[in-house]
Parts: structure tokens; C-alpha cells; sequence
């Protein structure tokens, strides 16, 4: 068996799901068009210079929704789905994942974004292995904006691939390939740490990166 991850923003998805999602918030009249979009569009530009501080952008992303009811949330996923992420999922991602999967590999979508919002875009990719960042719940299963455990961020995608792995009783180093697409230098860890890293739809840095080191470089979106 080999071992097989992804990254999903810009990877798998030609978006980036944790910044669509607050454009859709607005759209859906839950917060200030202006002050919400200045902030979302803020964190999201720390994102890409590599200076982000994921536990202010966590808090502040699931304040909107984090008070709702179980079911008003459910719908809210839903229609993030039907109204962005199945109109911009690209048959030739699903064919990726179905072509490893179809060779026998362990599967993993590996994110930043939090788990309400890929939870449901994983299981579009009928993905059942998703490390994203875990939320904490309350005594009253309610998320509290705090970040559960090592978030999958960074080098944290590391210790959360090694964790998920010896839940399955693997290491790193049981697998012959270990392939992980990824769009972003901000994915150079876990990128250095597999025999397979591909630079998948990436970012002018990270492409300068792979052709340096002769990895890879697929463009799965036009």
C-alpha cells in the first residue's frame, strides 16, 4: 500500500474554501458586507505571505455560525455546497483521487480550513480520512472558536499525518510512496517529508521551489 494526501484549497478545488465560505456568509446576510469582507480578505492575504496566526482567523471565521442551531448549521452547509463547492469541483480532481484510489493507496485530504467547512467537501470526494482543523466543543457539543488539538497548518500537518497514521497502526516510513499534492509553500514540510511531493496548481513560490528541486508540477485546472 502506498500513501496518498492532499491538500484541498487550490489543490483540489480551484478556491480556496475557508475564503469562499466568508463571501458566501455575506451573501447570506449574516454579516456586514464591508467590515466582514475587510477581515476575511486580510486574514486570507496573511495567509498567503505565510504570517498568518490560524487561532485569531479560527476565531474569528466561525463567530457567524458557532451560536446557530445544529440544524441551521446543516443547512448553511449545505448550501455552501450546492451553491459554490459542487459548481466549482472539476472532473479531473475527482479522476486524481479516484485514479489512487483505484491503485489500492491510503487516502487523506490534508487542510488548514476548518472541519465544518471540508467535512462535507471531503465526503463529495468520498474521502473518509479528513485532517482539517479540529474545533472544540463545548459540554453542549458547541463550537467555542478555539482550535482542538495541533492544527494542520504548517508543520502541524506533519504531527497530524504521524498521528492519524498510528491511529492506523502505519508510520511514515511504512509506505514505499508517499505522494502529496499541494499548491502552497506554506505545505513545504510535509512536501519535504514525502518521496512523491507534487506541486499541484502552485503558487509562483512554490513552483520556483519544485522546479529548484525537480519535483513534480501538475496543473489539474486551466
Amino acid at each position: 500500500m502506498n500513501l496518498c494526501l492532499f491538500d484541498l484549497d487550490h489543490t483540489l478545488l480551484p478556491l480556496d474554501s475557508d475564503h469562499e465560505f466568508g463571501e458566501f456568509i455575506i451573501r447570506q446576510g449574516l454579516a456586514d458586507a464591508v467590515q466582514y469582507r475587510q477581515t476575511n480578505d486580510g486574514f486570507y492575504q496573511q495567509y498567503c505571505d505565510g504570517t498568518l496566526v490560524l487561532a485569531d482567523y479560527i476565531r474569528f471565521t466561525t463567530s457567524v455560525w458557532r451560536e446557530m442551531s445544529h440544524t441551521e448549521q446543516q443547512n448553511l452547509q449545505q448550501a455552501f455546497m450546492d451553491q459554490v463547492i459542487y459548481p466549482a469541483m472539476q472532473p479531473q480532481a475527482v479522476e486524481l483521487v479516484e485514479r489512487h484510489r483505484a491503485q489500492g493507496d491510503l487516502i487523506a485530504i490534508v487542510t488548514a480550513t476548518n472541519e465544518f467547512v471540508t467535512r462535507p467537501i471531503a465526503d463529495a470526494f468520498d474521502v473518509a480520512d479528513l485532517l482539517a482543523v479540529r474545533l472544540v466543543r463545548d459540554q453542549q457539543g458547541r463550537v467555542t472558536g478555539e482550535i482542538d488539538g495541533v492544527p494542520s497548518f504548517r508543520e502541524g500537518k506533519i504531527t497530524r499525518v504521524e498521528q492519524w497514521l498510528a491511529e492506523k497502526g502505519h508510520r511514515l516510513s511504512d509506505f514505499e510512496r508517499v505522494s502529496f499534492y499541494s499548491d502552497s509553500p506554506n505545505d513545504l514540510p510535509l512536501l519535504e517529508r514525502a518521496n512523491d511531493p507534487v506541486a499541484t496548481n502552485p503558487s509562483p513560490a512554490l513552483e520556483t521551489v519544485a522546479r529548484e528541486r525537480g519535483w513534480r508540477v501538475l496543473r489539474l485546472f486551466a
